[in-house]
């Protein structure tokens, strides 16, 4: 599932494929921490170097941690099995993709 962010150009990806929240832009995060981790795989049979970890979202409490970002990305990417990891359940139709936090029963993310 891939959407525009509101107010800004950037493309988002919900992607089953991907082990961990991973985005090429570092003014995404809310805070940020210098990170050696090694590299991520791309499709292309390129890589790109992990060069931070930290906190991105709408605001403190309305956020996801341990969030590479990663030299080289062109997309943001939304992992589907690290959003399941936090206790979310992840529903795609052909319209639009929800996240629903299981605790509460709350859509957390919803994008058409």
């Amino acid at each position: 599932m891939r959407w525009n962010n509101p107010g800004n150009n950037q493309l988002w990806y919900v992607d089953s494929g991907c082990s961990r929240h991973m985005v090429g832009e570092k003014s995404n995060f809310l805070s940020l921490t210098a990170f050696d981790g090694g590299s991520v795989a791309f499709k292309n049979n390129k890589s790109g170097t992990i060069v931070g970890i930290g906190k991105i979202g709408e605001s403190p409490s309305h956020s996801m941690d341990n969030v590479y970002l990663v030299d080289g990305l062109q997309h943001n990417l939304l992992s589907v099995s690290q959003l399941c990891d936090k206790d979310n359940l992840v529903v795609f139709s052909p319209k639009q993709c929800l996240v629903i936090n299981i605790n509460i029963g709350d859509v957390v993310l919803r994008r058409k």
